[in-house]
C-alpha cells in the first residue's frame, strides 16, 4: 500500500530517471535554432570539430547535446524526419549502455542514429546489430544517408561477402550487421593464420536492435563452427561389438525420453570388455582419459537399445535415413548429432560417414559481453529486465510514447476446444473485414496458420499468410497490413522491424507500383494519387477502429504477446487487441486435465460458448511467469557451462593473437622445449626418489620419441654424482643445439615462418580436440548428480584438468615436430600457412527449429564453401627487375599493393 502511495506521489524509479534525462533534452533543444541556421557545409563541418574537441580532452557526454542536435538537423535535411523529444531520451539511454524500451512505431531505427553517431566520433567503430540481413541492408541504406551527410562511413555485414568486403565494412565508422554474422566472423578470425586476413577490429560499442530477440530468445543455443573429423569408423565398429555383449542387467533405459544409462554391474562389464580390446586407459571407465570412450559407449548403447530400424530410421541404398516421428516421412540429408548417427551406421554395418566436430563455438552472451559498452532497443524488454541486468549488466528504461496510447486491450476469451475457438475467430475476422477494419492475426506456428486459413476460406474472407521466417517480400505485405479490410496471418515473430501504418505504407506502395515508371510528370501525378489514396484510406481505417490485432493463443513468454499487441496503436492511432484461448493450447495444458481450471471450463461451457475473466487472465500470466523462469534457467545453464569454456577460449585466442603478431616466436619455442625436457625428467625421476628407483627406460624412450635424441644416459648413470638436474641440463643443451642447427640450414625469415606455422597448427589441432572432449564431458557429467555432486562444479574441475593436459600436449607436440622436421630446399619461399577448412556454421532457432546461421544457403546441412581468397596468390608476372611500386613508401611488412596476399618484402619488394 505504501509503495503504491509513494509511486503515485513521486512516480516510479523509471519515471524519475526519465525526468532527469529531460534536462539534457532541453539542452539539445536549445541548440536546435543554431543548427537550423547553418548551411549544409557548416553543418557537415561539425563532425571534424567534434573530433578535435574529443582529442583536446572533452568527453562524449560533454559534446552530447550539440552532437544530438546536429544529427536531428541532418535527419531533417536528408530524410525529412525530425527526432521527437522522447526519441532523444532513447538516444541518451542507448549512449549510456542501457536498453531503451520503446513502443512499436516510435522510430527506434531513427533513434539509433543518435548514439551511433556520437560514439563513432571516437573512430573506434560502432556496430548496429539486427536480427536479419534484410533489416541490416535496409537500415544501413536508410540511416546511412544521415551518416554520409555528416561525413561518416557506413558498412554492412550480411551473408556471402568476401574477406575484403567484410574487412572494409568493419573498418567503417558505423557497421550494420546481423548477430550471427558478427559471431561467426569472430570465430573465423580466430582460426586464421595472419592478422591481415582478420576482418574484425577491436570491440568498442554495439547497439542491438530487437535486443530481447537476440540476447534472450536466440541465446539458448551457441554459435558453432564445425568441420569433418578424422576417420573414427574403426572405433565405432569396435565399440559397437563391445556393446553388443552387454545384457539387460547392464543398463537401465527410459523409453519415453529415449535415455539409457549403465548400471554399476554394467560399468564393470564394459570396463573388462574395453580392457580386453585395448581401448581403456587405466582401470576406471570414468577417468578423464576415457571421456571420449564413455561418450562412444553411451551413443552405441543408445543406438542398439533405443533406436529401431523401420521405426526411427531405415537403411536405404547403404545409408541410414532418419524417419520423422511426427510425419513418418524420410528425412534425407538430416543426421543425428554427437556421433549417434555414426553409432547407428556401425550397428547396421553400413559405411560410416565422418561426423562433424566442433572447431569453434561461442554463446551470444559471451560474444556480446566482449563489447566495453553494449546497449539495445526493443518494444518489449521489461519482463526480462532481471535477466538483462544479471547476464549483461544492462538496465531497461521504459521510454514514454510520443503520443498517448489509444489502443483498447480486450480481455482474453476462453473456449473449450480448438474448433470452437477457431470458429469464433473466423466469425470475428469476417465481421471486422466487412466493416473495413484491418486485422493482423498472430499464430504460434505455421500449422496453426494453415488451419485458421481453412476456416477463413469457409467464411469467404480473403487473407494473406506469412511464414515465421522474415523475408523482404514479407516486409512489403506487413507494411500494407493496415489497409482497409486487410487480413494478414503471421507467426508472432514475422515482420518485425516494419511498421504497420493505417491506410497502408505510402513509400512501399510507390516503390511497388511505380518501379517501372520513369521520373517525370507521369510519375509525379501517380505519386500524388497514391498519397491522396493513402490519406483517405487512413481516415476510413481510423473510423473503423484502427488495426485489430487478434492472437490465436498465448505464447509461453509475455514478451512475445506484448510484441504482437504493440503492433496496433502506433503514434496515438486507435486500435484493438484481443487473445483467444482454449484448453488445447500448449500453455493451458500446463494446468493439466484434472485441475480445477479445466473442470470448471468443461462443466460450465457449452459448445461454442466463451467466457472472459480477469481471474483466468491472471492465472495465465502466472503460468507464463513460471515458463519464463524455466527458460531463464535453461539459458543460465548454457552460460554457466560456456563460461568455463570462455575462460579457456580467451587464453587460447590471446595466445594465438600474440603468436600471430610476434615477429619471432624463438622465446616461446625455447620455453616449450625446456618445459618438455623438465616433464620428461620429472616423470622418470620423481622428486625425492633414489637413482635406482628412476625409470631410465622411459626416459630414453620419451627422449627419442619427442626430442629425436639418444643421449648416453647409461654412461651418465655410472658417474659419481648422479643428479636429475644435470640430466635435464645436458638433454636441454643437446635439444637446443639440434634446433639451432636446423635453424641455421635456412634463412632467419623462413625459420620464423616455420616455427610460427608449427605453433599455430599444433595449437589449433589440440584446441579442436579439447572442444570435442568438453562436448562429450558435458553430456556425461550430469550423471554425477546421482552421487550428490553438482554437475557444473564437476565440469569446472575436470575441464580445468583437461585444459592443463592440453597445454602440456601442445608443448610436447610442438617440441616433437620441430625436432623431427625435415627441411627441404626446393622452395626458397617461407613455409605457406594453410587455408581454413570448409566448415558448417550452425545456430538453430529455439522456437522454429530453423537454421538461422544466415551464411550461404547450402541446403539442409548449411554447408559453407571456403569463399576466402587464397592466402598467397600468385604474383603478377613482370619483366625481370621491374618493381612498379619502388617509388612508393611501403613498409616491408605491409601487404603488397599488387593484391597477391603476400607481404611486400616477399613479393615485389623482393625484386
Amino acid at each position: 500500500m505504501f509503495s503504491g502511495l509513494a509511486k503515485s506521489l513521486f512516480g516510479s524509479s523509471n519515471d524519475r530517471y526519465v525526468a532527469s534525462i529531460r534536462k539534457i533534452v532541453d539542452k539539445i533543444n536549445a541548440f536546435e535554432p543554431a543548427m537550423q541556421a547553418l548551411d549544409d557545409a557548416a553543418l557537415q563541418a561539425q563532425t571534424p570539430t567534434f573530433r578535435d574537441r574529443l582529442i583536446a580532452g572533452e568527453t562524449l557526454d560533454d559534446i552530447l547535446p550539440e552532437a544530438f542536435a546536429t544529427v536531428r538537423e541532418a535527419a531533417v535535411r536528408t530524410l525529412g524526419m525530425r527526432h521527437f523529444d522522447v526519441q532523444m531520451i532513447g538516444g541518451i539511454v542507448m549512449h549510456r549502455g542501457e536498453i531503451a524500451e520503446m513502443g512499436t512505431g516510435e522510430g527506434k531505427t531513427l533513434v539509433a542514429t543518435l548514439a551511433a553517431y556520437l560514439n563513432a566520433l571516437e573512430g573506434k567503430g560502432v556496430h548496429v546489430v539486427t536480427v536479419n540481413d534484410y533489416l541490416a541492408r535496409r537500415d544501413a541504406e536508410w540511416m546511412g544517408q544521415v551518416y554520409g551527410f555528416l561525413g561518416l562511413t557506413t558498412g554492412i555485414i550480411v551473408p556471402n561477402l568476401n574477406e575484403l568486403q567484410r574487412r572494409d565494412a568493419y573498418g567503417s565508422d558505423i557497421t550494420y550487421a546481423t548477430n550471427n554474422e558478427l559471431g561467426f566472423d569472430y570465430l573465423r578470425d580466430n582460426m586464421k593464420f595472419d592478422r591481415q586476413q582478420m576482418v574484425h577490429r577491436t570491440f568498442n560499442f554495439a547497439i542491438v536492435d530487437e535486443v530481447d530477440s537476440i540476447l534472450i530468445d536466440e541465446a539458448r543455443t551457441p554459435l558453432i563452427i564445425s568441420g569433418p573429423t578424422d576417420d573414427k569408423s574403426e572405433l565405432y565398429i569396435r565399440v559397437n561389438e563391445i556393446v553388443h555383449h552387454l545384457v539387460e542387467e547392464d543398463f537401465e533405459k527410459d523409453e519415453k525420453s529415449k535415455s539409457i544409462n549403465l548400471t554399476e554391474d554394467g560399468t564393470e562389464h564394459v570396463e573388462r570388455l574395453l580392457e580386453d580390446a585395448g581401448l581403456l586407459q587405466g582401470s576406471n571407465l570414468y577417468d578423464i582419459e576415457n571421456t571420449q570412450v564413455v561418450h562412444h559407449v553411451n551413443q552405441a548403447l543408445k543406438a542398439i537399445q533405443m533406436f529401431r530400424i523401420d521405426t526411427d530410421y531405415i537403411v536405404k541404398d547403404g545409408k541410414v535415413v532418419i524417419i520423422d516421428e511426427f510425419t513418418g516421412r524420410m528425412m534425407d540429408g538430416r543426421r543425428w548429432s554427437d556421433g549417434l548417427h555414426q553409432a547407428v551406421e556401425a550397428k547396421e554395418g553400413v559405411q560410416i560417414e565422418p561426423e562433424n566436430q566442433t572447431l569453434a563455438s561461442i554463446t551470444f552472451q559471451n560474444y556480446f559481453r566482449m563489447y566495453p559498452k553494449l546497449s539495445g532497443m526493443t518494444g518489449t524488454a521489461a519482463t526480462e529486465a532481471a535477466e538483462f541486468f544479471d547476464i549483461y549488466k544492462m538496465n531497461v528504461v521504459n521510454i514514454p510514447t510520443n503520443r498517448p496510447i489509444a489502443r483498447v486491450d480486450d480481455e482474453d476469451e476462453f473456449y473449450k476446444n480448438i474448433a470452437d475457438k477457431f470458429g469464433a475467430i473466423a466469425k470475428t475476422i469476417r465481421a471486422a473485414n466487412e466493416r473495413g477494419q484491418p486485422v493482423l492475426v498472430g499464430t504460434v506456428s505455421i500449422e496453426k496458420s494453415e488451419l485458421l486459413s481453412s476456416y477463413l476460406k469457409e467464411e469467404g474472407v480473403a487473407h494473406s499468410i506469412l511464414n515465421a521466417r522474415f523475408h523482404e517480400n514479407e516486409a512489403h505485405i506487413v507494411a500494407q497490413a493496415g489497409r482497409t479490410g486487410a487480413v494478414t496471418i503471421a507467426t508472432n515473430m514475422a515482420g518485425r522491424g516494419t511498421d504497420i501504418k493505417l491506410g497502408g505504407n505510402e513509400e512501399f506502395r510507390i516503390n511497388d507500383e511505380l518501379s517501372d515508371v520513369p521520373e517525370g510528370a507521369e510519375r509525379d501525378a501517380a505519386i500524388a494519387r497514391i498519397t491522396a489514396e493513402v490519406a483517405a484510406e487512413r481516415e476510413a481505417v481510423k473510423a473503423a477502429g484502427g488495426l485489430f490485432v487478434l492472437a490465436t493463443e498465448r505464447h509461453e513468454s509475455r514478451r512475445i504477446d506484448n510484441q504482437l499487441r504493440g503492433r496496433s496503436g502506433r503514434q496515438g492511432d486507435p486500435g484493438l487487441s484481443k487473445f483467444y484461448l482454449c484448453l488445447d493450447d500448449d500453455l493451458l495444458r500446463i494446468f493439466g486435465p484434472d485441475t480445477l481450471f479445466s473442470k470448471m471450463m468443461n462443466k460450465n461451457l457449452e459448445d461454442g460458448e466463451a467466457i472472459g475473466s480477469k481471474w483466468l487472465s491472471k492465472a495465465i500470466e502466472t503460468a507464463q511467469k513460471k515458463v519464463e523462469a524455466r527458460n531463464y534457467d535453461i539459458r543460465k545453464q548454457v552460460v554457466e557451462y560456456d563460461n568455463v569454456m570462455n575462460d579457456q577460449r580467451k587464453v587460447i585466442y590471446e595466445q594465438r593473437g600474440e603468436i600471430i603478431d610476434s615477429e619471432t616466436v624463438d622465446e616461446v619455442m625455447v620455453a616449450m622445449r625446456a618445459e618438455t625436457v623438465n616433464a620428461i625428467i620429472a616423470d622418470a625421476c620423481p622428486p625425492g626418489s633414489y637413482p635406482e628407483q628412476w625409470n631410465i627406460e622411459q626416459m630414453k624412450e620419451r627422449t627419442l620419441n619427442i626430442l629425436d635424441l639418444s643421449p648416453p644416459i647409461d654412461d651418465w648413470m655410472q658417474e659419481d654424482a648422479v643428479d636429475a638436474e644435470i640430466f635435464e641440463e645436458r638433454i636441454q643443451a643437446q635439444a637446443d643445439a639440434v634446433a639451432a642447427e636446423k635453424a641455421g640450414q635456412v634463412d632467419a625469415e623462413t625459420w620464423k615462418g616455420i616455427e610460427k606455422s608449427v605453433l599455430l597448427q599444433t595449437l589449433d589441432h589440440h584446441w579442436k580436440e579439447h572442444l570435442a572432449t568438453l562436448d562429450a564431458l558435458r553430456q556425461v557429467v550430469f550423471l554425477r548428480a546421482y552421487a550428490q555432486k553438482q554437475p557444473i562444479n564437476e565440469y569446472k574441475q575436470e575441464a580445468f584438468a583437461l585444459f592443463e593436459r592440453m597445454l602440456s600436449n601442445i608443448r610436447e607436440d610442438v617440441t616433437r615436430t620441430v625436432a623431427r622436421i625435415d627441411l627441404r630446399f626446393e622452395e626458397p619461399e617461407a613455409m605457406p600457412l594453410p587455408d581454413l577448412p570448409d566448415f558448417l556454421t550452425t545456430h538453430i532457432d529455439p522456437f522454429t527449429g530453423d537454421d538461422n546461421s544466415a551464411d550461404i544457403d547450402g541446403g539442409e546441412l548449411g554447408v559453407i564453401a571456403n569463399t576466402l581468397p587464397p592466402m598467397q596468390s600468385p604474383r603478377p608476372d613482370l619483366p625481370e627487375g621491374e618493381n612498379p611500386y619502388a617509388a612508393l613508401d611501403i613498409s616491408r611488412n605491409a601487404p603488397c599493393p599488387c593484391g597477391s596476399g603476400r607481404k611486400y618484402k616477399h613479393c615485389h619488394g623482393a625484386i
